[in-house]
C-alpha cells in the first residue's frame, strides 16, 4: 500500500508538470512542445492504469477503469493530448484523493494503534528499568507512571490506582481500582504512579488483540465494494454504445472522445470503499471495532439477532433480588448479618451479598471463629451472636416450615434465584434471594433493534429454561432456546442462516463457534484477546449491549450513503455524456465536469464520518444524570421497606397492621410522593427540552398522576385506622394500594432510568 500511493502520486506530479509545460508552450507560440509535454504527461498514467487493469483482469475482476484507459488513449490517437492531460491529470489526481479520503476516515482507527505503547518500566530488586513491551513477562512487577498508557494487562498491587479505560472501553469516567483489581493494557493512569503485576505478555494482552483487529479493519475488502463493480459491468457497456451513438450521429471522433471523457468512472471507484471505510471509523469512535467495511455491510443487511443471556442481556453474574424476612426482623438487619458472615468466604456467592451490603450503605462487622461447609454454607460469630448463612437444607429442619420461610421459597422459584437463609443462634431470621439480572440497558437495545429493523430476535442459552423463560418474555424476544451447549448454538445459528441473514451477539469463550459461524459475529465486552473476540467480525470495546443497535444503525447509514453516492454519480456521468453526445461539452470542458463530480461523490462518501442527522442535540449533563441516579437509589431503600410492609401485612394482628399502615403512609408521603412530584416540577421539563418525541413523557406523567391517586388512596385509609375499626378487610385494601404503589413506582423508576441513560452526555459521547 504505501509504495502503491507513492507511485499515485509520482503519477499526479508528472501529470501535473505535463499538463503545466504544455500550457506554457502554447502560450509561447510552441504547439508542437505543447502537445509533446501533454503527450509525456498522459503516458505514464496510461502505462499504469493498464497495468492496473490487467492486474485486476488475471484476477477475475473487470472494472471500469478501462473507460479510463479508453479515453486516454484516444485522446492521444486522435490528436487531442490536451484532453488526454486533464483526464490524465483528473483520475490521477482521483486516486490521490482516495488515498487522501481514505486516510482521513481512517485516522480514529490509526489513532488506536499509534498510542499503543512501546516501553514499559520493569522493576528488578530496587531498580526501575526501561525495557520493550515485548520483554515483558507474566509476574513481572511494573511501574506505570501518571500519565502513562497501560503497557499489558495486569492486576493493582497497590493500594489504588485511577484509571481511565475510555480509549479501552468507550466508558469517560475514571474508575477507581483497588488492589487486586485487573487493569486493561491500552487504559491510560489518570491518577498518581502505581505498581502493576503482569497477567498476560503484550502480544496477549487487551490492546495487542485491539490492534490485530484494527489492522484487519483498515485492510478487509468490502463486498459491498463488489457490489460497485457490479454496477461498473453494467455502466461500461452503456458508456460504449453512448460513444458510439454520438460518433454515428455526428461522424465526428471528437464527439466520442468527450463521451469517454465525460464517462470516467471516480464515482464507482471510490463511493463504497470511502462510505464504509468511513462508517468503520465512526463506529470505531463509539466503541465498536468493525473488522472491515466487509462486517458493516453485513451488519446493514442484517434481519435476525441470536443473544447469548449470560453476560451480554443480563450482568452475568449473582445481585441480590430481594430480602425476605421473618417476622419482626428488619431486612437490613438480615443482610448486615449475612454479609458480615460472609466477607470470610471466596464464594461467588458471598461476594454478591458483601458488595450488595456495601453498596447500601451498611456497615458490616469482622467475624470471628468462622467454619465453612464447601456447598452448603458457613458458620461464625458476629457480634457475640452464633450467625449462620447456607442453603436450606443447611439452616432449616426437615418439620413443617414457617409461612414467611414458605413464601421465601415459592418467590425464589418464581424469579428462578438462589436462596440463601440467614439464622442467629439457631433461628432463622431471613432469606437473601440472589439471581442474574438484566442489565440496565438491555430494554433500550431491544428497541434499538427493532428501530433499526430488526425483524427475529432469539436468546439461545445453556441455562435453565425456566430462567432463560422469564428473560424472554420480560424482553418479548420472538423465541428462547434454553439448555443450548456450543455446538447447539452453532446449530441454531446455522437455521436461522438458512432463512435471513443472521447477527450472533456473545461474550464468553463458550460463544466463539457461534460467532465465528454467523453471517456476523458480535463480541460483547471489552476483551480484545479473547476467543469470542477474535471469533468475532465486530467487538463492542465498551460493555453495552446498546451499541449493538448503534452498529447496526451506523452499517446501514454507511451503505445508504455509499449507494446515493454511486447511484448520483452514474446519473450525473450519464448527463454529462448525453451533454457531450449532442455537442454541449467538448474533451477538455468533459474532463472539467467529469472531476466535480468525483470531488462531489467524496464529499458525499465522508459524510459516513459523522453522525446521523439528528443524534445531536442537547443533552443533559452527565453531572445531572448521575444526580437522577443516586435519587433513585435513595427512592429504592423506601420501595425495600414498603415491600417489607406488604408481606408483614399479611399475618399481622390490628394493633401492629395499623402501626405498619402508618409507617407505609409516611413513607409514601415523604419520599414517593415528594419524588414524583421533584420528577414533575423540575425534572421533566428539562427533559421535554432534550427529547425529540415528548409523547413519552405524557405517558410517564400519567403514570405520575396514577402514583399520587393511590398515595391518597393510602391515606384515607390511615386516616381511617382508630383502633375499633381496623378489621382484615381494611388490611387487605391496605396491602393492596401499598403493593401497588411498589409495582408502580418500580416499573415508572426503571423507565425513568432508561430515558436518562438515553439523554445524558455520557450516552451520547
Amino acid at each position: 500500500m504505501p509504495f502503491e500511493r507513492t507511485l499515485r502520486r509520482m503519477l499526479v506530479a508528472i501529470a501535473v508538470a505535463g499538463l503545466t509545460v504544455g500550457i506554457a508552450a502554447s502560450v509561447a507560440g510552441r504547439p508542437d512542445l505543447a502537445n509533446l509535454a501533454w503527450t509525456l504527461g498522459t503516458a505514464p498514467v496510461i502505462g499504469g492504469l493498464a497495468a492496473s487493469i490487467v492486474r485486476d483482469f488475471l484476477a477475475g475482476r473487470l472494472g471500469v477503469d478501462a473507460i479510463a484507459l479508453l479515453s486516454m488513449s484516444a485522446a492521444l490517437a486522435l490528436g487531442q493530448p490536451l484532453a488526454g492531460a486533464v483526464v490524465a491529470l483528473m483520475y490521477a489526481g482521483g486516486n490521490v484523493l482516495e488515498d487522501f479520503a481514505i486516510a482521513r476516515a481512517e485516522h480514529d482507527l490509526r489513532s488506536l494503534v499509534d498510542r499503543a505503547p512501546r516501553q514499559a518500566h520493569r522493576r528488578t530488586g530496587d531498580r526501575i528499568d526501561q525495557v520493550p513491551v515485548e520483554a515483558v513477562s507474566v509476574g513481572d512487577e511494573l511501574l506505570v507512571r501518571a500519565g502513562e498508557i497501560v503497557p499489558v494487562d495486569g492486576v493493582v498491587r497497590s493500594a489504588l490506582a485511577t484509571i481511565d479505560e475510555s480509549a479501552v472501553t468507550g466508558e469517560p469516567i475514571p474508575a477507581v481500582k483497588a488492589r487486586g483489581s485487573a487493569v486493561l493494557s491500552g487504559s491510560l493512569n489518570a491518577g498518581e504512579t502505581f505498581e502493576l503485576s503482569v497477567t498476560a505478555p503484550a502480544g496477549e494482552s487487551t490492546y495487542a488483540g485491539i490492534v490485530r483487529m484494527v489492522t484487519a479493519a483498515q485492510t478487509a475488502k468490502a463486498p459491498f465494494v463488489r457490489l460497485a463493480d457490479r454496477y461498473a459491468l453494467i455502466f461500461l457497456p452503456v458508456t460504449l454504445v453512448i460513444a458510439f451513438l454520438a460518433w454515428l450521429v455526428s461522424g465526428d471522433l471528437t464527439r466520442s472522445l468527450a463521451v469517454l471523457v465525460a464517462a470516467t468512472p471516480c464515482p464507482l471507484i471510490l463511493a463504497a470503499p470511502v462510505a464504509f471505510i468511513a462508517g468503520v471509523a465512526q463506529a470505531a469512535r463509539r466503541g465498536i471495532l468493525a473488522k472491515g467495511g466487509g462486517a458493516l455491510e453485513a451488519l446493514a443487511r442484517a434481519h435476525t439477532v441470536l443473544f447469548d443471556k449470560t453476560g451480554t442481556l443480563t450482568v452475568g453474574g449473582a445481585r441480590l433480588l430481594s430480602i425476605e424476612v421473618a417476622p419482626g426482623q428488619r431486612p437490613e438487619d438480615v443482610l448486615t448479618l449475612g454479609a458480615s458472615l460472609e466477607q470470610a468466604s471466596h464464594h461467588v456467592l458471598a461476594k454478591a451479598v458483601v458488595a450488595a451490603a456495601i453498596e447500601r450503605g451498611l456497615e458490616l462487622k469482622a467475624p470471628e471463629q468462622v467454619k465453612e461447609t464447601m456447598g452448603a454454607g458457613l458458620r461464625g460469630l458476629i457480634g457475640g451472636r452464633q450467625v449462620t448463612v447456607g442453603s436450606r437444607e443447611m439452616l432449616l429442619s426437615d418439620g413443617e416450615l414457617s409461612p414467611w420461610e414458605l413464601r421465601a421459597i415459592r418467590r425464589a422459584s418464581w424469579r428462578s434465584a438462589l436462596i440463601v437463609f440467614v439464622a442467629v443462634d439457631g433461628r432463622p431470621i431471613g432469606a437473601l434471594l440472589l439471581a442474574d439480572e438484566l442489565r440496565s440497558d438491555t430494554p433500550r437495545a431491544i428497541r434499538l433493534l427493532r428501530d433499526a429493523g430488526i425483524a427475529r430476535m432469539v436468546m439461545v442459552t445453556g441455562d435453565r429454561a425456566a430462567a432463560a423463560q422469564t428473560i424472554g418474555a420480560a424482553l418479548d424476544l420472538d423465541a428462547v432456546l434454553a439448555d443450548r451447549v456450543p455446538s447447539d448454538k452453532v446449530e441454531a445459528v446455522r437455521s436461522e442462516q438458512r432463512l435471513h441473514p443472521t447477527i450472533m451477539v456473545g461474550d464468553g469463550i463458550n460463544d466463539a463457534p457461534a460467532l465465528a459461524a454467523a453471517d456476523i459475529g458480535v463480541a460483547l465486552g471489552a476483551r480484545g484477546a479473547s476467543a469470542s473476540s477474535e471469533a468475532a467480525d465486530v467487538v463492542i470495546l465498551a460493555d453495552r449491549l446498546d451499541r449493538v443497535g448503534e452498529a447496526i444503525i451506523i452499517a446501514q447509514r454507511a451503505r445508504r450513503i455509499a449507494v446515493q453516492s454511486i447511484i448520483v454519480g452514474m446519473s450525473l456521468s450519464v448527463a454529462a455524456m448525453m451533454a457531450a453526445t449532442v455537442g454541449w461539452l467538448a474533451p477538455v470542458p468533459a474532463a472539467i465536469v467529469q472531476e466535480v463530480i468525483d470531488v462531489a461523490v467524496i464529499l458525499n462518501a465522508l459524510r459516513a464520518l459523522t453522525p446521523a442527522g439528528g443524534r445531536g442535540g442537547r443533552h443533559i449533563t452527565v453531572e445531572q444524570g448521575l444526580a437522577l441516579h443516586h435519587d433513585h437509589q435513595a427512592l429504592f431503600r423506601d420501595l425495600d421497606r414498603l415491600r417489607t410492609i406488604v408481606d408483614a401485612l399479611d399475618d399481622a394482628p390490628p394493633e401492629n397492621a395499623a402501626r405498619l399502615i402508618e409507617e407505609a403512609h409516611r413513607l409514601v408521603q415523604g419520599s414517593v410522593v415528594v419524588h414524583e412530584r421533584d420528577d414533575e416540577g423540575s425534572v421533566y421539563p428539562q427533559l421535554a427540552e432534550v427529547l425529540r418525541e415528548r409523547h413519552g413523557l405524557s405517558a410517564m406523567s400519567r403514570a405520575h398522576r396514577e402514583i399520587l391517586h393511590l398515595a391518597r388512596l393510602l391515606a384515607r385509609i390511615a386516616e381511617d385506622l382508630p383502633l375499633e375499626r381496623v378489621d382484615r378487610y381494611l388490611i387487605r385494601d391496605a396491602q393492596r394500594v401499598v403493593e401497588a404503589i411498589e409495582t408502580l413506582v418500580r416499573m415508572h423508576t426503571a423507565q425513568e432510568e432508561d430515558i436518562y441513560e438515553a439523554v445524558t452526555t455520557q450516552s451520547a459521547a
